[in-house]
């Protein structure tokens, strides 16, 4: 896994150290990003990946286009996810209305609830 040599390579021995570390947040979005490309590709399908920001601050850490739509998530190191985590997701869904699909917020924990009308907290296992 890519993460587990970017760890290697900055010298982070094991999950409690990287969980500490103050690329941990970094370390998370690359698990996820990777897991999401394997998992599409494996599936066959070309990989759209990109990053959301509006001017304003406003971001989505992933944005995935799949079959003409755009799949907002957001990855957060809390594995207690709340609905304040998903308002990245909200501001990307109003602005790209219909061709937004619902987001997830994937997390370590274990939980999947809903965090909001179009966004649900998402286990990072479960990718």
């Amino acid at each position: 896994m890519l993460s587990g040599t970017l760890c290697h390579l900055v010298g982070l021995r094991d999950r409690s150290h990287a969980a500490a570390s103050p690329m941990a947040g970094a370390i998370m979005e690359t698990a996820v990003v990777s897991e999401i490309v394997k998992t599409l590709a494996h599936r066959g399908i070309d990989p759209q990946i990109r990053f959301w920001r509006t001017s304003a601050g406003a971001e989505v850490d992933v944005v995935v286009e799949w079959a003409g739509k755009l799949v907002p998530v957001e990855v957060k190191l809390s594995a207690t996810p709340s609905p304040a985590m998903a308002r990245g997701i909200e501001a990307f869904r109003a602005a790209f209305g219909s061709r937004s699909l619902a987001g997830y917020v994937v997390h370590p924990g274990e939980v999947r609830l809903p965090l909001g009308p179009q966004a649900s907290a998402l286990p990072f296992a479960a990718l």
